[in-house]
């Protein structure tokens, strides 16, 4: 009978083998939605300073940027795309118990195949954080920028990954989430803010998308998180998922026709 791989040799071997898969589509569409914006912003700036022979840039082009799209819209999308591409995709294409064939602990492979697009995705986004730099931003700036974005990515993709393994629209409920309930992180009393991505990432980079006015109907008063806490935070709920994502696969009846694809 064959000795069962220690944790860590299964966590390798699952990014070595999956490794060719982030250049292939999905891989390319990670990098596309992290560095698109900002490429997007420089070309248009370009244009528009030949057209009026100004070389100036908007102080606030920077900031603008990376709350208004690469946090609200792109950060989330990417965690969408890549955490089916994790356990999820082998299970509803039954190619899962293929691999457990061979004796292997099963609570180590969400978090296995997780680092591999947590890598590839962090890269994209801390060069797109970097791509700010021409856009205004000054060198500390673009650094909490891009450590706000990498630990969000780690947080969000191990929370999309744990509602696919416990709901059967586990990526409908994470966008619900992402795009509902993070925003409202305005109107939300003191406590509850800390229950929203955006409170820590914000928290981070010490700048808002978006100032709060006491007249605004709901508004509530904004709290700030320090920064070691933030990371802290972002990084251990990425672990707790990714924990409990294993336990959740663990517990599940893994079959080449069963349910576990069902929800």
């Amino acid at each position: 009978m064959a000795a069962t791989p220690s944790p860590l040799k299964t966590i390798l071997a699952l990014v070595r083998g999956y490794l060719p898969r982030v250049v292939q589509a999905r891989g390319w569409v990670l990098a596309a939605l992290a560095m698109a914006p900002v490429g997007l912003a420089l070309a248009f700036h370009l244009v528009v300073s030949l057209s009026n022979h100004s070389g100036n840039i908007p102080p606030t082009a920077a900031l603008d940027l990376f709350h208004g799209v690469l946090v609200k819209l792109m950060l989330p999308i990417m965690a969408l795309v890549a955490a089916p591409a994790g356990i999820r995709e082998d299970l509803e294409q039954r190619t899962l118990p293929l691999f457990l064939t061979r004796p292997a602990p099963v609570w180590a492979m969400p978090l296995g195949k997780g680092l591999l697009w947590f890598g590839w995705g962090g890269l994209w986004l801390s060069l797109a954080a970097l791509g700010l730099l021409a856009l205004g931003a000054d060198g500390e700036t673009a650094a909490y920028m891009a450590l706000a974005l990498v630990f969000a990515f780690w947080a969000q993709l191990a929370f999309m990954t744990l509602l696919g393994l416990l709901f059967k629209r586990g990526s409908l409920w994470g966008a619900l989430f992402l795009f509902i309930w993070d925003p409202l992180v305005r109107i939300l009393p003191n406590n509850l803010q800390r229950v929203t991505f955006l409170h820590y990432i914000e928290s981070i980079t010490g700048s808002r998308g978006t100032d709060v006015s006491t007249v605004q109907l709901l508004a509530q008063q904004q709290i700030t998180t320090p920064v070691g806490i933030s990371v802290l935070v972002l990084f251990g709920l990425g672990l707790l998922c990714w924990g409990v994502s294993g336990w959740k696969l663990q517990s599940t009846p893994i079959g080449l026709a069963g349910a576990e694809a069902e929800g």
